[in-house]
């Protein structure tokens, strides 16, 4: 008895087993795998076709805010500027030029660039911080005494420390290594050396959302030193320089 149970359940399995695959080989003789397969092709081919390839981070990238008087007032994402533009809150202004597009749930979008905001914001700027960098920006990464220009600048104290001078703006200067060790612990008129200028404190920089970024070719007719026609080597010192 237990040898006929066991064979049975073995007949009935088999024959389970073989359900499926007849399922799967009908469905091939009616054509609805195949229809399926190529209806997926022809969709990711549609989608080529408008332009809408998937890209990881499209929905990140950055897109340059323009105030109303076409100020630059902040960098946000295009996931971000879609919104604003969505909402009428904000115009556009430029488009990737990449070409690159988002896909909606029922639309295809041009990735945007630059937008410009409908209102206007007044964004008090606030007292900029004493440190090494804003410092080598006040200065135009130059140095005060001699007047060489280089990235790679030492932060001197025109008072030095050792004679009670403060860490303050107007005692602070970029200075490059051979000068500062010239000068050591002594005041410019004791080491008879002459500041190209006299330190203070620098005004507020409107233009800091752009330091450290990559500007984009579309942006840079809205930027005050790029369409000078100024390299990419004097960014800095033109940031210093806006107001």
């Amino acid at each position: 008895m237990a040898s006929r149970g066991r064979t049975s359940r073995k007949q009935n399995s088999a024959k389970g087993k073989g359900l499926p695959r007849r399922g799967r080989n009908d469905g091939r003789r009616n054509g609805t795998t195949g229809a399926a397969v190529e209806s997926s092709s022809q969709h990711e081919s549609g989608i080529r076709k408008n332009g809408a390839v998937s890209i990881p981070g499209r929905l990140t990238a950055p897109v340059l805010v323009l105030n109303l008087n076409y100020v630059p007032v902040n960098v946000c994402t295009v996931r971000r500027a879609i919104v604003l533009v969505a909402k009428g809150k904000a115009e556009l202004l430029e488009h990737r030029q990449d070409e690159a597009r988002v896909r909606t749930f029922n639309a295809f979008l041009d990735a945007p660039s630059i937008i410009r905001l409908v209102y206007l914001v007044k964004r008090p700027f606030a007292p900029r911080r004493l440190s090494k960098k804003e410092v080598f920006l006040r200065d135009h990464y130059t140095c005060q005494y001699c007047g060489k220009r280089s990235q790679h600048l030492t932060l001197d104290h025109v008072v030095p420390r050792r004679q009670h001078g403060p860490h303050t703006w107007d005692n602070v200067v970029a200075a490059c290594g051979r000068c500062n060790l010239d000068k050591a612990g002594r005041t410019p008129e004791e080491a008879n050396m002459k500041l190209r200028r006299v330190p203070t404190a620098p005004q507020p920089n409107p233009y800091r959302i752009l330091e450290n970024r990559t500007i984009l070719e579309e942006w840079r007719q809205y930027i005050p030193w790029q369409s000078n026609g100024r390299s990419r080597e004097e960014e800095p010192a033109a940031m210093a320089m806006a107001d």
